[in-house]
């Protein structure tokens, strides 16, 4: 017959088994804040991506404007010789 472990020895035993688990759960946080981290650096670039693609058509769109009011200047001249003639 076996004689029970002293009790000094099991609460060492069950502290080194809590010791790996709380080491494998913080492994286990410490991954999914590196994938965290890491979608949150591919959205920030993806962010900087649209902002320069929007910035690149606001510089493109800026002179539509400027010849809709000349398209409509020179029309109103011509309409203003066409009553003069």
């Amino acid at each position: 017959m076996t004689t029970p472990e002293p009790p000094s020895d099991s609460a060492a035993v069950a502290l080194e088994r809590l010791r790996g688990t709380v080491e494998v759960g913080f492994a286990r946080i410490d991954g999914a804040l590196a994938l965290l981290v890491q979608r949150s650096d591919q959205t920030d670039e993806r962010l900087d991506e649209f902002e320069a693609r929007l910035d690149e058509l606001e510089r493109r769109r800026w002179p539509l404007p400027s010849i809709g009011a000349l398209t409509g200047l020179a029309g109103l001249v011509l309409a203003a010789l066409a009553q003069l003639r």
